[in-house]
Protein backbone atom coordinates (compact mmCIF):
# COMPACT_ATOMS: atom_id res chain seq x y z
CA UNK A 1 0.00 0.00 0.00
CA UNK A 2 1.39 3.68 -1.14
CA UNK A 3 2.07 6.04 1.71
CA UNK A 4 -0.14 9.67 1.30
CA UNK A 5 2.15 12.55 1.22
CA UNK A 6 1.21 15.32 3.38
CA UNK A 7 0.17 17.88 1.09
CA UNK A 8 2.11 21.26 1.10
CA UNK A 9 0.37 24.28 2.27
CA UNK A 10 0.90 27.99 1.24
CA UNK A 11 2.30 30.77 3.33
CA UNK A 12 -0.92 31.41 5.90
CA UNK A 13 -1.70 34.98 5.74
CA UNK A 14 -2.45 36.47 9.16
CA UNK A 15 -4.00 39.46 9.59
CA UNK A 16 -2.37 42.32 10.94
CA UNK A 17 -4.71 42.54 13.83
CA UNK A 18 -3.88 38.73 14.55
CA UNK A 19 -0.22 39.52 14.51
CA UNK A 20 -0.57 42.43 16.86
CA UNK A 21 -2.58 39.83 19.08
CA UNK A 22 0.24 37.28 18.84
CA UNK A 23 2.93 39.64 19.45
CA UNK A 24 1.43 40.92 22.89
CA UNK A 25 1.19 37.33 24.23
CA UNK A 26 4.87 36.75 23.54
CA UNK A 27 7.61 36.56 26.55
CA UNK A 28 10.53 38.60 26.30
CA UNK A 29 12.54 35.46 24.30
CA UNK A 30 9.82 35.61 22.08
CA UNK A 31 9.44 39.00 21.19
CA UNK A 32 13.49 38.91 20.46
CA UNK A 33 12.88 36.01 18.12
CA UNK A 34 10.67 37.89 16.54
CA UNK A 35 12.59 41.59 16.53
CA UNK A 36 15.66 39.28 14.69
CA UNK A 37 12.87 37.56 12.15
CA UNK A 38 11.68 41.32 11.62
CA UNK A 39 14.66 43.17 11.11
CA UNK A 40 17.63 40.67 10.53
CA UNK A 41 19.33 42.07 13.53
CA UNK A 42 19.70 40.85 17.13
CA UNK A 43 17.70 43.13 19.36
CA UNK A 44 19.61 45.45 22.11
CA UNK A 45 19.93 43.95 25.27
CA UNK A 46 18.96 46.70 26.99
CA UNK A 47 15.09 46.72 25.47
CA UNK A 48 12.42 46.09 27.89
CA UNK A 49 9.26 43.68 26.60
CA UNK A 50 7.18 46.70 26.46
CA UNK A 51 9.23 48.60 24.23
CA UNK A 52 10.29 45.37 22.13
CA UNK A 53 6.72 44.65 21.61
CA UNK A 54 6.26 48.81 20.52
CA UNK A 55 8.89 48.72 18.37
CA UNK A 56 8.06 45.10 16.40
CA UNK A 57 4.57 46.30 15.92
CA UNK A 58 5.44 48.93 14.60
CA UNK A 59 8.01 47.66 12.11
CA UNK A 60 5.27 45.17 11.12
CA UNK A 61 2.29 47.19 10.92
CA UNK A 62 4.85 50.12 8.42
CA UNK A 63 5.36 47.15 6.22
CA UNK A 64 2.32 46.69 5.93
CA UNK A 65 0.73 49.44 5.37
CA UNK A 66 4.03 52.48 4.89
CA UNK A 67 5.96 54.10 6.99
CA UNK A 68 5.31 57.68 7.88
CA UNK A 69 6.60 60.15 5.04
CA UNK A 70 9.99 62.01 4.67
CA UNK A 71 8.46 65.23 5.78
CA UNK A 72 6.91 63.74 9.15
CA UNK A 73 10.90 61.73 9.63
CA UNK A 74 12.11 64.50 9.51
CA UNK A 75 10.01 67.01 11.87
CA UNK A 76 10.82 63.60 14.16
CA UNK A 77 14.82 63.89 13.96
CA UNK A 78 14.23 67.24 14.52
CA UNK A 79 12.91 67.36 17.90
CA UNK A 80 14.81 64.57 18.34
CA UNK A 81 17.75 67.03 18.21
CA UNK A 82 15.98 69.78 20.19
CA UNK A 83 17.57 71.02 22.99
CA UNK A 84 14.23 71.92 24.88
CA UNK A 85 10.41 72.07 24.85
CA UNK A 86 10.62 75.63 23.55
CA UNK A 87 12.21 74.98 20.24
CA UNK A 88 9.71 71.98 19.31
CA UNK A 89 6.66 74.30 19.71
CA UNK A 90 7.65 76.32 16.41
CA UNK A 91 8.68 73.41 14.74
CA UNK A 92 5.14 71.50 15.65
CA UNK A 93 3.23 74.73 14.54
CA UNK A 94 5.00 75.13 11.33
CA UNK A 95 4.04 70.99 10.37
CA UNK A 96 0.84 71.33 12.15
CA UNK A 97 -0.22 74.71 9.33
CA UNK A 98 1.51 72.53 6.62
CA UNK A 99 -0.98 69.74 7.14
CA UNK A 100 -3.94 71.46 7.47
CA UNK A 101 -3.55 72.79 3.49
CA UNK A 102 -6.39 70.54 1.70
CA UNK A 103 -6.07 69.04 -1.14
CA UNK A 104 -8.72 68.46 -4.01
CA UNK A 105 -10.81 65.76 -3.49
CA UNK A 106 -10.82 66.46 0.18
CA UNK A 107 -14.30 66.37 1.42
CA UNK A 108 -15.54 68.11 4.44
CA UNK A 109 -18.50 66.60 6.28
CA UNK A 110 -20.57 69.13 8.94
CA UNK A 111 -23.85 68.33 10.64
CA UNK A 112 -25.88 71.33 11.26
CA UNK A 113 -29.70 71.48 12.05
CA UNK A 114 -30.25 67.76 12.00
CA UNK A 115 -29.10 68.10 8.47
CA UNK A 116 -25.67 66.43 6.80
CA UNK A 117 -23.24 69.11 4.78
CA UNK A 118 -20.40 67.33 2.70
CA UNK A 119 -17.94 70.01 0.83
CA UNK A 120 -15.92 68.99 -1.26
CA UNK A 121 -12.39 70.51 -1.95
CA UNK A 122 -12.21 71.63 -5.52
CA UNK A 123 -8.72 73.02 -7.43
CA UNK A 124 -10.93 76.07 -7.66
CA UNK A 125 -12.14 76.43 -4.19
CA UNK A 126 -14.61 74.26 -2.64
CA UNK A 127 -17.84 72.70 -4.24
CA UNK A 128 -21.33 72.52 -1.99
CA UNK A 129 -24.46 72.36 -3.27
CA UNK A 130 -23.79 72.11 -6.81
CA UNK A 131 -21.90 76.08 -6.83
CA UNK A 132 -18.30 76.25 -6.39
CA UNK A 133 -17.23 78.77 -3.75
CA UNK A 134 -13.60 80.50 -3.50
CA UNK A 135 -14.11 80.01 0.52
CA UNK A 136 -15.03 78.22 3.88
CA UNK A 137 -16.69 81.13 5.38
CA UNK A 138 -19.11 81.78 2.49
CA UNK A 139 -20.78 78.00 2.75
CA UNK A 140 -20.74 77.96 6.29
CA UNK A 141 -22.81 81.67 5.98
CA UNK A 142 -24.99 79.84 3.59
CA UNK A 143 -25.36 76.68 5.32
CA UNK A 144 -26.34 79.07 8.94
CA UNK A 145 -27.53 82.08 7.47
CA UNK A 146 -24.82 83.52 10.30
CA UNK A 147 -21.12 85.17 9.65
CA UNK A 148 -18.79 82.14 10.36
CA UNK A 149 -15.42 81.48 10.18
CA UNK A 150 -15.75 78.76 7.77
CA UNK A 151 -12.46 76.00 9.14
CA UNK A 152 -13.63 76.40 12.51
CA UNK A 153 -17.42 75.72 11.38
CA UNK A 154 -15.90 72.60 9.39
CA UNK A 155 -13.74 71.61 12.14
CA UNK A 156 -10.13 72.70 10.84
CA UNK A 157 -8.87 74.89 13.27
CA UNK A 158 -7.78 73.83 17.18
CA UNK A 159 -10.15 74.29 19.74
CA UNK A 160 -8.43 76.73 22.53
CA UNK A 161 -8.89 75.13 25.73
CA UNK A 162 -10.82 77.16 28.12
CA UNK A 163 -8.47 79.30 30.18
CA UNK A 164 -8.59 77.96 34.05
CA UNK A 165 -10.48 79.37 36.10
CA UNK A 166 -9.39 80.25 39.68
Amino acid sequence: MRRSRPVARGPIKVSLEEEIAHLRGLELKGLRARWLSVTGQEAPPHLSRHLLFAIVAYSIQAEALGDLDAETLRLLKKIGSARSGTEVVPLTDAFDQRRRELLPGTTLTREWNGQTHQVMVVKEGFAWEASTYDSLSRIAYAITGTKWNGPRFFGLRDKRPDEVKQ
